[in-house]
């Protein structure tokens, strides 16, 4: 085995094309800080405390694709307390063709304007086309808002702190919030706008964005046509004081606050082959809990599936779960899986049961299956809910109809896709559990599957139909095998087993979409450039975490959460922590509630050619003994493995 391309090579650590390559600029808006970065502003903050997300231009075509344009003609110029920005933004893919000027201006006066003028350079079909503002959750959730109405008139209204199913604000002209005791106003020209509550596909913010999705789309824009916006940030207050520069992150660890590790599995290979020898001896250092396999009732070949994930669920030594597929045949499928379960007997521990058709599992589906499998498995668990995003099961909530459990599935990229925002939106993770457990009915809540990347269009289809086109399935994403994969699977991993989640299921066993290459080399080397035999560095992530089943979760706190943030362990005396940096810069660290010295071995861009070589790696030759109490730093993009002792 090969790594592909140097232990050196940024590209692995971050690795294909998501890798941030522009740096950001640091600006100043009279009061305020923020960044820009690739035609958006991002992190508007009073001191040490955010209130603006992100501002950025969005183009989405019929399908709800997010359209990426080419920045031209860009001129930043910066002073003490303003800024100047402009660029031309030109969006040509999936049938869009449309070209923006766009201005971004910082007053002293701690005012943001940001601004385009924008045409249609062809006749083509939109979802959306205009400026999105995005609301941090924290400092905003629970928080008044005071809505201007297009008409003139006002409304009392909140951010919600359980995730909202449908839009939170309505028919905004004018918004106005205060946050840190900064008093907070937007002012939007050119449309109407809406908000959102993101967290629904674990975005961790709160959107608006213009035009209402009650105005009938896709809307059809005719070559020439003009469009234009404007939107206003203002912000008042003392608060919005002198810049806070941290010098470290603080780590703080709540040794009262535990709770159990929730069922940990994956899903069976989207590969046409069965596991090898090979494959089956190195997944079962995992110690998973489960394996998933998806039975697509109303097709040929389930039960040939369903015979391979009985062997292999078998083999890797995880209990079997299956996920039903039903179509308007319901009957006739309930009766053929009854026959092969009745027949075949296999060792199933849990069954999901989802309808091709609907978004969530209809409670008439659910009345009819669920006493016909406890019928003849009282024992065995039965999960409704979504094969989709948390949005599907919150808008369509199953009733009580003899289920055990409630699930849906994760990805981060709904609606954006760079590095930065897939670390930004860990946190909203916790958010869906913490939502599904106020409506549950005291029913388990089940996460099935996380994956890194989109598995499906769920405005389009509900169910991952096998890719037949040219090229690699858009399911692939290479970042799955690089460093930076394993560092945003740490950080779900740490939001989902602290929130109480019962069960998470994540990615699959092999291949591209799986924790280790397996015995070939990737099918699209160019854009996944994994040699047979590679073990991706998100195995040992898993392998470090299932390695400690004996011990509860303990929460844990960042002072800066986008830079680092820690998974620990503890059974009371010992800990065992992942600690996990989001930079490409070193960060200094300060762990507290932790007493003597740890040991920590580390996952980063030195020891990753012996880590991809090796599923038994661990690091020992190069651990660092570090006092507990003392300030010490971390390479960047790096899993820092700590095994110490919890101070009470």
């Amino acid at each position: 085995m090969v790594l592909s391309g140097s232990e050196h090579d940024n590209g692995f650590i971050l690795h294909g094309n998501h890798s941030e390559n522009d740096k950001p600029v640091q600006l100043f808006a009279g009061s305020l800080s923020l960044i820009y970065e690739n035609g958006a502003i991002r992190y508007v903050k009073a001191g040490s405390n955010e209130l603006i997300r992100m501002i950025y231009p969005a183009v989405r075509d019929r399908d709800w694709h997010t359209i990426d344009p080419s920045i031209s003609d860009e001129t930043v110029e910066t002073g003490t307390d303003v800024f100047f920005i402009k660029y031309r933004a030109h969006y040509n893919s999936q049938g869009i063709d449309f070209i923006a000027d766009i201005r971004i201006e910082g007053k002293s006066d701690s005012t943001v304007i940001c601004s385009f003028e924008g045409e249609a350079l062809a006749t083509f079909q939109k979802n959306r086309i205009g400026f999105c503002v995005l609301h941090p959750i924290k400092g905003c959730a629970g928080n008044n808002c005071i809505i201007e109405h297009c008409d003139g008139t006002t409304e009392q209204s909140f951010f919600p702190e359980d995730i909202s199913p449908h839009q939170v604000f309505r028919d905004i002209k004018t918004m106005k919030w205060i946050a840190y005791k900064v008093k907070c106003t937007i002012d939007f020209e050119g449309d109407v706008f809406e908000t959102e509550d993101q967290r629904n596909w674990t975005d961790a913010s709160f959107k608006t964005y213009s035009t209402p999705l009650a105005v009938p789309y896709p809307v059809t824009v005719d070559k020439g046509t003009r469009i234009s916006q404007k939107v206003i940030f203002l912000s008042e207050g003392s608060s919005a004081g002198e810049i806070i520069h941290k010098d470290k992150t603080v780590i703080k660890l709540f040794p009262e606050e535990t709770r159990r590790l929730p069922s940990i599995g994956t899903c069976r290979s989207s590969r046409r082959r069965s596991l090898s020898n090979n494959e089956i001896k190195i997944l079962r250092a995992l110690h998973l809990d489960h394996y998933r396999a998806d039975l697509h009732l109303f097709a040929d070949g389930w039960i040939e599936t369903a015979e391979q994930a009985c062997n292999e669920s078998f083999d890797i030594g995880a209990d079997l779960e299956l996920a039903l597929f039903f179509d308007d045949d319901s009957e006739k499928e309930t009766a053929e899986f009854l026959e092969w379960y009745s027949n075949r007997k296999p060792a199933v521990s849990a069954l999901y049961l989802f309808h091709r058709s609907y978004p969530s599992t209809p409670d008439q589906l659910a009345l009819y299956v669920v006493p016909e499998l406890k019928d003849i498995d009282p024992e065995i668990d039965i999960i409704t809910g979504t094969n989709a995003n948390f949005a599907q099961l919150n808008r369509n909530r199953p009733g009580d109809t003899g289920n055990d459990h409630i699930c849906y599935s994760i990805h981060p990229q709904e609606h954006a896709w760079d590095n930065r925002t897939l670390v930004e939106n860990l946190e909203a993770q916790e958010n869906t559990v913490r939502s599904a457990r106020a409506f549950s009915g005291r029913k388990g809540i089940w996460v099935s599957p996380v994956t890194i990347q989109r598995r499906f269009n769920a405005t389009n289809t509900l169910i991952e139909e096998r890719h037949g086109g040219d090229g690699a399935p858009p399911q692939v994403d290479s970042r799955l095998m690089s460093i930076f994969g394993a560092c945003w699977s740490a950080g779900s991993l740490k939001y989902l087993c602290e929130s109480g989640a019962d069960s998470v299921t994540y990615f699959e066993t092999a291949g591209e979409r799986g924790f280790i290459q397996g015995d070939e080399d990737s099918e699209w080397s160019d854009l996944f450039p994994a040699s047979a035999g590679m073990i991706f560095p998100v195995f040992h992530v898993f392998r470090f975490l299932l390695g400690n089943k004996n011990m509860d979760v303990v929460k844990s706190t960042s002072s800066d959460p986008l830079h680092a943030e820690c998974l620990a362990l503890t059974d009371g005396k010992q800990v065992r922590a992942m600690l996990t940096s989001f930079t490409s810069t070193p960060q200094n660290i300060k762990i507290e509630c932790c007493t003597g010295l740890f040991r920590m071995r580390i996952l980063c861009r030195d020891s990753l050619k012996e880590a991809v070589s090796s599923h038994q790696w661990t690091g020992n030759e190069n651990c660092k003994v570090i006092k507990s109490q003392g300030i010490f730093t971390i390479e960047p993009y790096s899993i820092n493995f700590i095994e110490g002792w919890i101070r009470h």
